[in-house]
């Protein structure tokens, strides 16, 4: 059976310019913003976990995607391959220090939502998760580091019903954004 038009696959354009921002324009990224949703990356270093969450941050209609310019896998080929395009329509600010990244996106009238499988976080599915929201991701392994952790304004975590203490990045990603784009409404 041939795939519809609306499901037809898509590719990454890697001849098209990818254009990445600094920190310094997030200001100007939230101005025609004005209740951003937002995936914020802490130091995920597998590319195919890049390229999936950039591809999920697009997908829940993210304005942007702020990745660590240090200990981040970098956007290459094979991130744009997985994300499908949306390496080259998503704009990717690559943040030299997240917590100045933070501190702006609060300036702004952000609120930071770290997540954390410590189970003093709260529930996914009990936060608020409308309004101007930027959600923190963790690297593999290691989650979102201290200092990240307490410049957010709550944690959340997914509730994990088996034995695995929790998900892959990429998919937690798609969890969070998903249950966000939920609560705005968007069915």
């Amino acid at each position: 059976m041939p795939r519809s038009d609306d499901r037809a696959p898509r590719h990454a354009d890697l001849n098209r310019q990818l254009k990445l921002y600094n920190e310094n324009d997030i200001p100007s990224l939230l101005k025609d913003n004005p209740n951003p949703l937002i995936l914020i990356l802490d130091g995920v270093q597998d590319p195919h976990n890049l390229g999936a969450c950039i591809r999920s941050a697009e997908c829940a209609g993210c304005a942007f995607v702020i990745i660590t310019k240090k200990n981040s896998a970098p956007v290459n080929e094979t991130v744009r391959k997985v994300a499908v395009g949306a390496a080259e329509s998503l704009p990717i600010v690559q943040a030299g220090n997240l917590r100045n990244a933070l501190v702006k996106l609060k300036e702004g009238g952000v609120w930071i939502a770290g997540t954390s499988d410590h189970k003093t976080s709260q529930s996914l599915y009990d936060a608020k998760l409308t309004g101007p929201l930027a959600i923190v991701m963790g690297a593999e392994g290691d989650g979102i580091r201290h200092l990240t952790a307490v410049t957010c304004d709550f944690l959340i975590r997914i509730p994990m019903l088996g034995e695995v203490p929790c998900l892959n990045v990429s998919v937690s990603a798609g969890v969070c954004l998903f249950e966000a784009v939920r609560q705005r409404g968007h069915r």
